[in-house]
């Protein structure tokens, strides 16, 4: 029985709450708690725990692919993903569900099945715990783990076999590294990072992931403001995809086609990349995950919030501030600060100096928590774009929390 994303069990997964996706679907397909735990290796009690654990509780990822396996789940209802790609036999991929990513960016994970054992299967599951705990935890935490981490996958492809398979996996790390020195502001070694991305998805022949690590490449320099280099790179990584590339990848590469063309200051173009995505993605269905490496839901909403992004780029505020725009503002905290810092220079932008600085206060707070260097400058970005002789009280006092900020 293959549970579809309806209802009850969509929502549990939307949530996080992957104990109650196991329940509804155990009794959907009427097992007892002591024959699922027979399958997994647990007893009765334990079965009963994870499934009552709810959308905070720490879950153990193995015995998540595990359920997924034996239910014949999706493997996105339990915050993993599957597909099949490459030229070696099947190896089940994923990447973790991209909903809370607000500009839209997909992010690596891991399914750990029967066709994906060994080696492969547990690194991909560290670079995975290591992706989960990016959402709550300083990247300058995380780095010096993640870099051992690659080393590691590196020692092993130089002495073991199956380095096809482990180049995927060490493409896939060094993605995650760009992605945190991205967020400490070390610009230099997130393109280190991801040029080590797409080398290695190139050694393991896989265009699909060249393609989404090239993309990515090209995301973080429309945001970095170089726009001719963003736009080549999206160009290319269209070319290794082909004229048979997934919809999604489309939909996906047009948004950051439109924030590199925001970057360039074309309001047309980028208007015309928004369209072009937005178009796509009312068609991707959300009952149907997308394939691999695209493993996550596009949907209207992203490109709703990639206009944001575009909007504060170029200084329109009837771009940022349509609709409900701080109910964009959703996954986790850093993520929120980076598009609460946009909808700020919106507000700038139409002249509601105290609203964009109070907002962008709160993103600062966030930055500090969570020392993050790409929160700090996108805020420094926002006060420079304010000019004046006299700036008002709550711009001085901004002033003074950003003088203080040391990272």
């Amino acid at each position: 029985m293959l549970v579809d994303w309806q209802g009850e069990l969509r929502e549990a997964s939307r949530s996080g709450d992957y104990g109650r996706v196991i329940e509804l679907s155990r009794k959907g397909q009427r097992l007892t708690q002591l024959q699922l735990g027979e399958a997994l290796g647990l007893s009765q009690s334990a079965v009963s725990r994870m499934e009552k654990r709810g959308s905070t509780g720490a879950y153990d990822m193995v015995l998540l692919s595990r359920a997924a396996a034996h239910l014949n789940l999706p493997a996105g209802l339990l915050g993993l993903a599957d597909s099949t790609a490459g030229t070696e036999p099947v190896e089940r991929r994923g990447f973790l569900g991209g909903v809370a990513a607000v500009a839209a960016s997909p992010v690596l994970a891991v399914l750990s099945g029967p066709a994906d054992t060994g080696q492969a299967a547990a690194l991909r599951l560290s670079t995975t715990a290591y992706r989960r705990l990016d959402g709550s935890t300083p990247s300058r935490d995380l780095a010096d783990a993640v870099r051992g981490h690659i080393q590691l996958i590196q020692r092993l492809s130089t002495n073991g076999g199956g380095r096809t398979r482990l180049a995927a996996v060490g493409s896939e790390a060094a993605s995650l590294a760009g992605w945190l020195a991205w967020d400490m502001g070390d610009h230099g070694s997130a393109r280190s990072w991801y040029g080590q991305a797409i080398k290695a998805a190139r050694a393991a022949g896989d265009p699909l992931l060249t393609a989404y690590q090239t993309g990515s490449l090209a995301q973080f320099e429309a945001h970095a403001g170089n726009a001719a280099q963003a736009l080549s790179l999206a160009r290319q990584a269209r070319r290794f995809l082909g004229p048979e590339r997934p919809a999604v990848a489309d939909a996906w590469l047009a948004s950051v086609e439109a924030l590199a063309h925001a970057a360039d200051g074309d309001q047309r173009r980028a208007d015309r990349a928004l369209t072009h995505s937005r178009a796509i993605a009312a068609t991707l269905g959300r009952e149907e995950a997308p394939p691999w490496p695209w493993v996550f839901v596009f949907d209207e909403s992203k490109v709703t919030a990639t206009r944001v992004t575009c909007g504060a780029r170029l200084g329109l505020p009837e771009w940022v501030l349509t609709g409900d725009t701080e109910a964009l503002a959703t996954g986790h905290a850093k993520q929120r600060a980076l598009l609460v810092l946009d909808i700020a220079a919106g507000h700038l932008a139409a002249g509601r100096i105290e609203a964009a600085f109070a907002l962008a206060s709160k993103a600062v707070d966030t930055g500090l928590e969570y020392r993050s260097g790409r929160i700090v400058e996108r805020a420094r970005t926002v006060r420079r774009s304010f000019t004046s002789q006299s700036p008002p009280g709550v711009v001085r006092e901004f002033d003074e929390r950003l003088h203080s900020v040391y990272l």
